[in-house]
């Protein structure tokens, strides 16, 4: 299956402009939004299900790693720690203040039951901007997904494991409205993993 995808990447020219551009704080990114809400929906179920979870679980690892890093950075240090009142939760709503800032997501926590589950709300991410091309069939934000357990794994997973073997995984992260989907916003619940 990965080289199946890795040449649909590489050598299948109708996603070569499935992507789009965006600019945060002055940098700008080409996403491939479009490129893999294309990619996954021309694939077999079987195999469109292992492609998303493929998406779904390196944002989980992306989300789990870079958000240890952010949170104990010299700058989460100096500007996030001094409001940090009530440890995990704050620091969960901290980590989602990061991701709105640097433009990744709009997105707050709506619920949250300390070590048990979250729901997200996202008004705004770099998978609904392939609702430009019309309302897809399916939910697609896989980067806010991911990302949204790894920050559960940081906040409730045991100690931060750089290896991964522990800590990480502990949660996992489903969509369950898109903005892609022509819904107001995306909400994601996370849960223990089982």
């Amino acid at each position: 299956m990965a080289d199946f995808v890795r040449n649909e990447i590489l050598f299948n020219r109708r996603f070569f402009h499935r992507s789009c551009r965006r600019t945060t704080n002055g940098v700008t990114t080409v996403l491939g939004c479009r490129y893999f809400a294309a990619l996954t929906s021309s694939l077999p179920k079987q195999l469109r299900l292992a492609a998303e979870w493929l998406l779904i679980d390196t944002a989980h690892e992306c989300g789990y790693h870079t958000g240890h890093g952010i949170i104990t950075s010299e700058e989460w240090k100096a500007v996030v720690e001094p409001m940090i009142e009530c440890a995990p939760e704050d620091i969960l709503h901290g980590a989602f203040a990061v991701l709105s800032a640097w433009g990744w997501a709009n997105a707050e926590i709506l619920e949250l039951v300390p070590n048990e589950r979250m729901v997200v709300r996202a008004y705004d991410y770099y998978e609904a901007d392939v609702v430009a091309y019309g309302a897809s069939d399916k939910c697609c934000a896989y980067t806010i997904t991911g990302i949204s357990a790894g920050f559960m794994d940081l906040a409730y997973g045991g100690a931060y494991d750089r290896t991964g073997a522990s800590g990480l995984r502990t949660f996992k992260s489903v969509q369950t409205k898109g903005i892609e989907c022509a819904d107001p916003y995306g909400e994601f619940l996370v849960t223990r993993a089982s």
